[in-house]
């Protein structure tokens, strides 16, 4: 497969661009990525709904002058119509999977790996337990060397705390981020921990000051938001992880890492997909509640950006 092309459609929404990307480093063709916003009115739409012949690209029709890719890896619902239409135009010649549920017919795609708590089944659906992600051992191997010398002040064992926040289901409140506080203090108290600390946007300057705040005084790095995120640095880093519930991309990176992970749950009004994701990670003995302990267990490795990657080489050849 030496010399083939990917192109990878996206919305440029960094949840849809890791996963896509994430399959596409795992392929190791040359990789061209493409990012698109559909025109109005296509783009609020289902693509269930375009006629035959609209691409979604924005006028963009001259993007097949050359030779099309040999693998499409779309993901998102606004890349559903232009990745089926650039399939349609490469006249049989390129390999179609969409990553997610794509909202319309399974069998417009050559596969799709779709996340186990949608529930979409057909002979073409791959059920992956979380999402594709761009984290491999070689990365985390790497981010941690870079970071040794920063982190040669804390103790071990060091636990990776990788904070989220407000999104249409989970709120981060102040009870929670207090109590949240109070397990970190706990861990560098009675299991003398250090702590490797990184917020996201969505959890908001508030939240983060009021648990910055309460760590002050402890062994504890608090990424602050200047230069590279350490994200990788602290997993690889990490003796134990702590997570919030609110990105199923956060908690599948975790767990691809072998490491105990804890999970945080925020406060919500309503079941969710996200709460179904979590009960199958911890019924499998990969993750458990956050409660301000530490202990040791072992799991098998998840890892569905190479599951994935190998099912679709195997389908690939298959049909060629």
């Amino acid at each position: 497969m030496t010399g083939r092309i990917t192109w990878v459609i996206t919305d440029g929404k960094a949840g849809h661009v890791t996963q896509a990307m994430g399959l596409a480093d795992a392929m190791g063709f040359d990789t061209v990525e493409k990012t698109i916003l559909p025109a109005i009115p296509w783009r609020w739409l289902p693509a269930s709904l375009w006629p035959r012949g609209v691409s979604g690209l924005g006028g963009d029709t001259g993007i097949l002058s050359g030779t099309p890719p040999d693998l499409i890896i779309s993901c998102g619902r606004h890349a559903v119509g232009p990745a089926l239409w650039v399939k349609s135009r490469s006249q049989g010649h390129s390999f179609h999977i969409h990553v997610e549920h794509p909202r319309v017919d399974p069998r417009r795609f050559d596969l799709i790996a779709s996340p186990k708590h949608d529930g979409l089944k057909a002979p073409n659906v791959i059920s992956v337990l979380g999402s594709l992600h761009r984290v491999t051992p070689q990365k985390l191997t790497a981010a941690a060397a870079d970071l040794a010398p920063k982190l040669s002040y804390l103790p071990h064992p060091r636990v990776a705390v990788l904070l989220g926040g407000n999104n249409s289901v989970y709120r981060l409140t102040d009870a929670v981020t207090d109590q949240l506080a109070d397990g970190l203090q706990r861990l560098t108290k009675d299991f003398g921990a250090g702590l490797m600390v990184t917020a996201s946007r969505r959890t908001g300057a508030a939240a983060e000051a009021r648990l910055r705040d309460r760590l002050a005084d402890l062994p504890c790095e608090f990424w602050d938001g200047t230069g590279d995120n350490p994200y990788l640095g602290f997993l690889g880093s990490a003796d134990a992880i702590v997570v919030t519930c609110d990105s199923v991309n956060m908690a599948s990176e975790a767990c691809s890492t072998g490491k105990p992970v804890y999970v945080v749950d925020l406060e919500s009004s309503r079941d969710s997909k996200f709460a179904a994701f979590h009960k199958s990670l911890a019924d499998a003995g990969i993750t458990r509640p956050f409660d301000g302990t530490l202990d040791t267990w072992t799991y098998e490795t998840l890892d569905e950006t190479a599951r994935v990657a190998t099912e679709l080489r195997r389908r690939m050849e298959s049909a060629e």
